[in-house]
């Protein structure tokens, strides 16, 4: 697979992980009727994070699932910005590398939350099927301790 890098902006931010992706994707990747982050997903997404905190949520099967584990992340988390590093796609277009950043903290220590991510997308029909989240655990752990999201099972 050949990836061809997608000109950003470092200077620009977003308020939602749904704005950065439309603006580092190229616009024909993603349904233009999907405006939200769970309706870029497919039915059937699945979600996974290689490097899961201990005892941590690892895989998400369904939108249904991971609707109800981005509700218990937004419980515990509060993302002010997000950065745009670099984005990369396949030239057949079925899939993207995404580097970026946010900046946050937890709800209720106020610790920070500002953590860095590589994030390998795969599409299909205009929707993510797959959803792989590369990002430091130690990070979250150490911003929300002891907190829902460790030990979430969406």
């Amino acid at each position: 697979m050949t990836m061809t890098a997608q000109g950003t902006d470092n200077e620009t931010r977003f308020s939602s992980l749904s704005s950065l992706l439309r603006h580092a994707l190229d616009d024909d990747m993603l349904s233009p009727d999907a405006e939200t982050l769970l309706e870029m997903m497919r039915d059937d997404i699945v979600f996974e994070f290689p490097f899961p905190i201990p005892n941590g949520t690892q895989r998400i099967e369904g939108k249904t699932a991971l609707a109800t584990y981005l509700s218990i992340v937004g419980t515990v988390l509060s993302i002010d910005v997000l950065t745009v590093k670099r984005s990369l796609i396949s030239q057949d277009r079925c899939s993207a590398v995404l580097e970026f950043s946010c900046m946050g903290a937890s709800k209720t220590s106020g610790a920070r939350y500002d953590q860095d991510y590589v994030s390998v997308i795969d599409f299909l029909d205009g929707r993510i099927s797959c959803y792989r989240d590369y990002w430091n655990p130690l990070i979250a752990q150490a911003a929300l301790g002891d907190s829902a999201l460790l030990k979430a099972r969406a």
